[in-house]
């Protein structure tokens, strides 16, 4: 249970999350520019004997306080990996950061030792992984696993850890938590244990926490349930919440901000409502007409045709170019750089090149608009 303890265990002295300020919720992401984690020019790889996997390709990308900033993307275009770079847990070998900046509240994570980067983790950042049922140890109880973290991080006895995490249980909505705190994972709904990471994560008050696809493998109804503690307990404790997920629905109704990434790339940055009013990028649209909607009649749905490009051995480019149906001769040689096109709205794509930037010109070289957007 290590890598669950070192991720969500830290914690301020003598703050078992019960007592946190009060935050300012969703909605408070719009105000102001400072940034608490800043990411420039991140390169994650991974290599193998296949080749170097360029898994994270120069990502960059900032989170405000107590905004929720929503990374999407389809499986494999490196939002985990992003993620895992932050909390610097990816497996050496074959995996390393190899390049950029990892700024937490001016200090660039990267370079700081293994020993401090424990006194971050958990304590400042907390990550909830994908899987809790395998990112839960068997043989202990949630109490135990619970209370180790707040007894490891916040140097308190145990007993008081364990009410700690009776506290934690109750806070993140599990009944009878004096009796659920003895009880071992497998004894749990899904839903439980998806509570028990969060109680976990959140049970040493950190300032921003990496959700990844906090409701995979969950129905609707424990979806929704699940998506309305993480907003509530983010409107209680003020924090930050980095949301990774594919499910555009969960994004639309939970972040302020999105990051749209495809083969370890950003290809598309926006505040939420003109992501999904007037996407730019051809894959943004792409996924957002691949979404089924209740009010057209439709025989088939709409897909994305090809694949997504192996991160071994990438050809240049743009790495969209292979399915996009706007593609011209550049993109096939020259990778597009991110263009700022209204405020805090960037797209990486040669049908924006740079001197359309804040023009309000939304296509170049003559081009028609992307796939399902009228002129």
């Amino acid at each position: 249970m290590q890598r669950t303890t070192e991720a969500n265990g830290g914690g301020r002295a003598g703050d078992s999350g019960a007592g946190a300020q009060e935050g300012t919720g969703r909605g408070a992401g719009a105000d102001g520019n400072a940034s608490l984690l800043e990411i420039r020019d991140l390169r994650t790889h991974f290599f193998t004997d296949e080749g170097v996997a360029r898994s994270v390709d120069g990502v960059s990308f900032a989170i405000r306080p107590h905004e929720t900033l929503g990374v999407v993307g389809e499986s494999g275009c490196g939002k985990s990996v992003t993620a895992l770079s932050i909390m610097r847990l990816i497996q050496q070998p074959p995996g390393r950061i190899v390049s950029g900046e990892i700024l937490f509240e001016g200090r660039d994570l990267l370079a700081l030792e293994e020993r401090e980067m424990r006194g971050i983790r958990g304590n400042d950042i907390s990550m909830i992984f994908q899987e809790p049922m395998s990112s839960l140890n068997p043989v202990y109880t949630v109490g135990d696993q619970i209370g180790e973290a707040i007894v490891l991080h916040q140097r308190v006895s145990r007993s008081r850890g364990r009410a700690g995490a009776i506290e934690m249980l109750q806070r993140v909505g599990i009944a009878s938590p004096a009796t659920r705190v003895d009880e071992y994972p497998h004894q749990l709904s899904g839903g439980m244990r998806q509570r028990v990471m969060i109680a976990m994560a959140l049970s040493c008050n950190p300032s921003l926490l990496i959700a990844d696809e906090p409701t995979t493998a969950l129905d609707v109804t424990i979806q929704a349930q699940i998506l309305e503690l993480l907003n509530g307990l983010q409107r209680d404790l003020g924090m930050a919440v980095m949301l990774i997920t594919h499910d555009l629905g969960v994004i639309a109704e939970t972040a302020h901000r999105v990051v749209v990434m495809y083969a370890g790339i950003v290809v598309e940055e926006s505040d939420v409502v003109p992501l999904f009013d007037e996407p730019k990028h051809p894959y943004t649209q792409g996924l957002l007409e691949s979404v089924p909607k209740l009010t057209e009649k439709k025989s088939r749905l709409a897909t994305i045709a090809g694949t997504v490009p192996s991160p071994v051995d990438r050809a240049p480019g743009c790495p969209y170019a292979n399915r996009c149906p706007y593609v011209m001769e550049i993109c096939r040689i020259e990778m597009p750089l991110l263009a700022e096109l209204a405020a805090g709205h960037s797209v990486r794509c040669h049908l924006y090149p740079a001197s359309t930037v804040g023009d309000g010109a939304p296509y170049a070289r003559g081009r028609a608009h992307p796939p399902g957007r009228a002129a």
